[in-house]
């Protein structure tokens, strides 16, 4: 019998962001740099700060489809270095996707916005985040973006 996939709710990472920085239309959509500037992590085994370092660097096809890869990295209570890819999709009505675009609130349960992690460090006590693989559930406001991060049991 094939297990059953179960999620369990680990940490939600607070990213504060930059103003957006557009390359323009490449042929494939338009490129977006979003910079990291700072934020939190919280949850139960996995506390600290987000590094001012790092960006979403992202795709936006005619379509609206919005497609995320972000590189950056926190700093955990304890000290411990963690880098972090996270790739993944954003999408919804097209006229709630130009209110986000202006900077203007969206109910963020109206928008499809899903990522996958993925997780290195050389920190023994966060290794699990090496072993297992996780999905988030996001949400994008004017200066930040909330990910819930959940670990597929």
């Amino acid at each position: 019998m094939t297990p059953v996939l179960e999620t369990k709710h680990v940490f939600t990472i607070t990213a504060r962001i930059g103003e957006v920085v557009s390359a323009g239309d490449t042929g494939h959509g338009v490129r977006r740099i979003i910079p990291i500037t700072g934020g939190e992590v919280r949850g139960e085994r996995v506390n600290g700060t987000v590094c001012p370092f790092g960006a979403d660097f992202q795709i936006i096809r005619p379509s609206e489809l919005i497609e995320l890869e972000a590189k950056y990295a926190f700093e955990t209570d304890d000290g411990a270095i963690v880098y972090v890819e996270n790739k993944g999709i954003r999408f919804g009505p097209i006229d709630l996707l130009q209110k986000l675009k202006r900077g203007e609130p969206v109910d963020p349960g109206l928008i499809y916005f899903r990522t996958v992690p993925k997780f290195e460090t050389g920190y023994e006590k966060y290794r699990w985040l090496m072993e297992h693989l996780f999905v988030a559930s996001a949400a994008r406001h004017a200066d930040r973006v909330v990910i819930d991060v959940f670990q597929v049991l």
